[in-house]
C-alpha cells in the first residue's frame, strides 16, 4: 500500500468524485463517489505490466483511502466485463467486502473470479438489467444501456440531491445486431433534459478517426478472406470478450464448411457466459484442441487468444517455431489473422509474435491488410453528439493516452460543457454549480506478483528491474584471522562480466588492493570491508561498462 499521509477532510455535505485508477492512462478504472458521508464504487480494473515490470502479473488499484470506510461503503457497481474495469474485483474485494452490482453477464465473468478467489458464496452479488434503478441512499444509481464490444455495457446515472452524474463506462453509437445491444439515446436525451451536472466520459478512441464500419462488415470480409485460402490452416486472434466478433467469425468459417476450435481458457470461460445469458444461440459447442487435431488439416479454424502477444496465450503456443506433442502446429503458408487493435504498450510483444510466424513462413493478415477489425468504441463525431444529447455543465474526460485526454477536455468546452477537468488519480473533485478540486487522498497502484499483491515501488521489484536493465554482481571472498585474503575471489556475474577474461582479472587487482590498503582495525569490521568491495565494483564498472548493477558482497571469516 501507499505510504500513510495526512488525509484530506472532505466535507460530508460535499458531493465528490475521486478516481482512484484510470482517469489518464489505459486500464485500472476504478472511481470513487461520495455524498454524506457514504461512497460508492464503480468499477474496479486491472492495468497490464508491459516489459517494464517483468514478474508482474496485473496492476491493481490501491485502495487504501478506503481502509476505514467499508462500513460506509454502499457498493461496488460494474459497469461491465472487460479486464480493466472487473478484472481486480476478486484480488480486491476483502478489502472492499461490500454488495456487487452487475448485470447478468458481467455477473458471470465476476463469479468465477470470486470462485478463483475462494470468495463465491462470501461476496453479495446483485444482478440487475439496463433500465433498473438501485438504491445505494443517499445515492440512486439507474443502469443505461450503451453498445461497446462485449456484452451489456452500461451507463450509470449516478443521483444526489447534489445533483446528475452520468457515467459513461466504455461506449459507441453503433447497434451490436448479433446481441441486439443499442445506446439508448433516449435515456440519455432524457437525461440532458433532466439535467446533467457532470459526465464522466471515456476518452479512448477520441482522436480516433470517423468510420461507418460496422461488425457486418467484418464478417463479409473475414467470410471472403477465408474462401482465399481453402486447404490451409486459419487462426484468428481476437479479445475473448467480444461474443459478437466470436459470432461472426463462426458464421464466416462455417460459410466456407470450417468447424471452428477455440484455444484459450479465457475464450472458453466467455463462451460459457455468453452461452449462461443466452447468447450463441445459434452457435454449436466448440471444437477443443484435441477434438480439433482428428479434423482433416484446413478443415478448422481456430479462434484463438493472444492477440496482444500475451506470452503464454494461445497465439504465442501456435508461433512456437518447433512442432509441440499433441498440439495444433502453424507451418509455411498457414495463416493468421489478428482481428483486434493494438492496445497501446503492447507494440513490442505484438511485434515479436508477428516476427515468430514470418520466421515459419506463416501469412499474417492485421487490420491494415483487409477489414477484420473495427473498434469497440466510439469515434468523434459520436463523442461531439454525446454531448449534445446529455449538456452535462462538467465535463470529466477520463480512460485515455495524455493527447486523447487534452483533446476531449478542449472538445467538450467547444461543445458547451461550462468547466472541464482532467484528474490525476487521487484528486478530489467537488461536484457542484462551482466544482473545484479540493484536494488529494492516498492512492498508488498494485502489483500482483504470484501470489503476492506489492506496492509498485516495492524494493524486490525495483532490485529486479535493475537486474534485468544493468544485471548483477555477486563477490564471495574469504578472510583468515589476521585479516588477509585467502584463496581467489569468487565473482558470479549475471549480465554484464565476461568470466575468466582480463576484466575479471582486472578486477579482482583492484578489490584486493583497495582491501590491502585499509587499516589493520578497519579490516576487523565486516560491514567496512563489504562496503569497500561494493565501491570498488561499483567504480570500477562505471568506469569501464557504464552500469550501476546490483551488487551482492559475501564475507566469510575463518
Amino acid at each position: 500500500m501507499t505510504d500513510i499521509q495526512t488525509e484530506l477532510k472532505i466535507p460530508t455535505e460535499n458531493f465528490v468524485m475521486i478516481p482512484l485508477g484510470g482517469s489518464t492512462g489505459i486500464g485500472l478504472n476504478c472511481f470513487l463517489y461520495g455524498y454524506r458521508g457514504k461512497w460508492v464504487l464503480v468499477d474496479c480494473g486491472v492495468g497490464f505490466p508491459g516489459d517494464g515490470l517483468p514478474g508482474v502479473d496485473v496492476l491493481l488499484p490501491d485502495l487504501s483511502f478506503l481502509a476505514d470506510k467499508k462500513e460506509n461503503l454502499l457498493g461496488l457497481v460494474l459497469t461491465h466485463g472487460h479486464e480493466d474495469h472487473i478484472g481486480a474485483v476478486g484480488y480486491l474485494w476483502r478489502e472492499l467486502q461490500c454488495p456487487i452490482f452487475a448485470t447478468p453477464f458481467t455477473a458471470e465473468l465476476i463469479e468465477s473470479k470470486l470462485d478463483e478467489n475462494s470468495l463465491l458464496g462470501r461476496a453479495e452479488l446483485v444482478r440487475v438489467q439496463a433500465g433498473d434503478t438501485i438504491d445505494l441512499a443517499p445515492f440512486e444509481i439507474t443502469y443505461v444501456q450503451m453498445s461497446h464490444s462485449i456484452p451489456e455495457a452500461n451507463a450509470l446515472a449516478v443521483r444526489t440531491k447534489e445533483g446528475l452524474v452520468l457515467h459513461t463506462g466504455d461506449w459507441k453509437w453503433q447497434s451490436d445486431t448479433v446481441l441486439n445491444q443499442k445506446a439508448d439515446k433516449k435515456t440519455l436525451k432524457e437525461l440532458g433534459n433532466e439535467g446533467v451536472l457532470a459526465l464522466v466520459c471515456d476518452s479512448t478512441n477520441t482522436l480516433g478517426t470517423v468510420t461507418n464500419e460496422t461488425e457486418e462488415d467484418v464478417l463479409n470480409s473475414l467470410t471472403k478472406l477465408i474462401g482465399k485460402y481453402q486447404g490451409k490452416q486459419i487462426a484468428v486472434g481476437c479479445f475473448a470478450s467480444n461474443v459478437s466478433r466470436i459470432h461472426n467469425i463462426y458464421k464466416a468459417a462455417a460459410a466456407n464448411n470450417r468447424d471452428v476450435c477455440l484455444m484459450g481458457r479465457s475464450l472458453w470461460r466467455i463462451d460459457a457466459a455468453a452461452r449462461a445469458c443466452g447468447y450463441l444461440k445459434d452457435v454449436p459447442e466448440f471444437l477443443s484442441e484435441s477434438e480439433a487435431l482428428e479434423r482433416p488439416i484446413g478443415s478448422v479454424l481456430y479462434i484463438c487468444t493472444g492477440s496482444q502477444g500475451e506470452p503464454f496465450s494461445a497465439l504465442s503456443s501456435l508461433s512456437a517455431l518447433t512442432p509441440q506433442k499433441n498440439s495444433v502446429y502453424f507451418g509455411p503458408d498457414d495463416v493468421v489473422i489478428f482481428s483486434s487493435r493494438i492496445i497501446p504498450g503492447n507494440e513490442k510483444a505484438i511485434e515479436l509474435m508477428q516476427k515468430r510466424f514470418k520466421a515459419k513462413g506463416v501469412e499474417i493478415i492485421t487490420n491494415r491488410d483487409a477489414l477484420v477489425h473495427v473498434s469497440g468504441h466510439y469515434h468523434g463525431e459520436e463523442l461531439k453528439e454525446m454531448y449534445q444529447l446529455t449538456k452535462p455543465l462538467i465535463a470529466l474526460p477520463v480512460h485515455g493516452e495524455v493527447r486523447e485526454l487534452i483533446e476531449h477536455k478542449e472538445l467538450a468546452l467547444q461543445w458547451g460543457a461550462k468547466y472541464a477537468f482532467t484528474l490525476e488519480d487521487g484528486e478530489v473533485l467537488k461536484l457542484s454549480q462551482n466544482p473545484e478540486v479540493l484536494g488529494t487522498v492516498s492512492t498508488g497502484v498494485l502489483a500482483v506478483d504470484g501470489k503476492k499483491i506489492l506496492p509498485l515501488g516495492a524494493e524486490v521489484i525495483k532490485k529486479r528491474r535493475k537486474m534485468i536493465e544493468d544485471g548483477t554482481f555477486v563477490i564471495t571472498l574469504v578472510l583468515n584471522a589476521q585479516n588477509e585474503i585467502l584463496g581467489d575471489l569468487r565473482i558470479s556475474s549475471f549480465g554484464l562480466l565476461e568470466t575468466d577474461g582480463d576484466d575479471e582479472t582486472a578486477l579482482k587487482d583492484k578489490i584486493r588492493a583497495d582491501i590491502n590498503a585499509l587499516g589493520e582495525q578497519v579490516k576487523t569490521q565486516d560491514v567496512s570491508v563489504e562496503n569497500t568491495v561494493r565501491a570498488a565494483v561499483r567504480q570500477f564498472l562505471k568506469e569501464y561498462y557504464g552500469k550501476k548493477p546490483l551488487i551482492e558482497v559475501h564475507l566469510i571469516r575463518v
